[in-house]
């Protein structure tokens, strides 16, 4: 099984993250995949991939919400690790747009993601897609719509990745699939009002992948407590729930969706 989307080098994890690796691997984890969030965070994940190698891969990125008037600096940090190593980094992530809280930075935010994806294209890297509406649902700030308009007015085909954390319509999975990208299914998908166990119906298999967010959005019977690597059975058994097929079935595709985004 694989975990493609875990933030085990932050801060919440230092005084048992030795425990939290080893309960991930209890249940069968083979694979932990860390996306980078901004200059703050690049030398714990660094520290973090490098102590195993065969089970933790890392990503480069600048996380939307770490973009402000200065975001420039912070895209030459990352573009010198990146490109100083590219075979280091299996992904560029976690990069996109964010505009529940505030949209002060939208402009800049945009400006930041394509510059990151021209790097995906050069490199012929998998992107992972960081994309949150506001939280009063307008159609201004709907991060999936201009995302589908970064994509097409830049000209970005054969682009691939994940769309991390999906929180758009059934539309919006669709049309991301159509474009060459996967789902990325977490902890939400076992919340009461969730809309995912609709959508994880409705695409194939193979278009989904497995992720915790960690230490973020546990999954039921966890929720409200820290999230970690092994809470990913959780939201396993709930696809294969929703799916009627069996954990196995689950495990083997989204684990062989996981392995061809990211060349594992």
């Amino acid at each position: 099984m694989i975990d493609t989307h875990s933030h085990i080098y932050s801060e919440e994890f230092d005084l048992d993250r030795d425990e939290v690796i080893s309960r991930a691997r209890q249940v069968g984890l083979t694979h932990i995949l860390l996306p980078a969030i901004d200059v703050d965070s690049y030398d714990r994940l660094e520290t973090l991939a490098l102590s195993d190698t065969s089970m933790f891969r890392q990503m480069m990125g600048l996380h939307p919400t770490s973009v402000n008037n200065e975001y420039f600096s912070q895209l030459l940090v990352a573009k010198e690790k990146l490109f100083s190593n590219p075979d280091k980094y299996i992904g560029i992530g976690e990069i996109g747009l964010d505009f529940y809280w505030d949209t002060t930075y939208r402009e800049q935010q945009t400006e930041a993601l394509i510059v990151q994806l021209s790097w995906a294209m050069k490199l012929n890297k998998p992107v992972v897609l960081h994309l949150r509406n506001d939280k009063d649902g307008s159609e201004e700030n709907n991060a999936y719509s201009a995302i589908f308009n970064i994509l097409e007015k830049n000209h970005i085909q054969g682009l691939k990745g994940i769309f991390h954390c999906f929180s758009g319509s059934l539309d919006d999975a669709r049309r991301a699939v159509a474009m060459g990208f996967v789902i990325g299914i977490g902890g939400v998908v076992t919340y009461k009002k969730s809309i995912l166990p609709d959508i994880v119906s409705a695409l194939p298999l193979d278009k989904i992948v497995l992720e915790t967010d960690a230490p973020y959005l546990a999954p039921v019977p966890h929720r409200g407590h820290r999230n970690e690597c092994a809470f990913i059975i959780n939201v396993a058994q709930k696809v294969a729930e929703i799916k009627n097929i069996s954990l196995e079935k689950v495990d083997e595709v989204t684990s062989a969706t996981a392995k061809n985004v990211f060349g594992l």
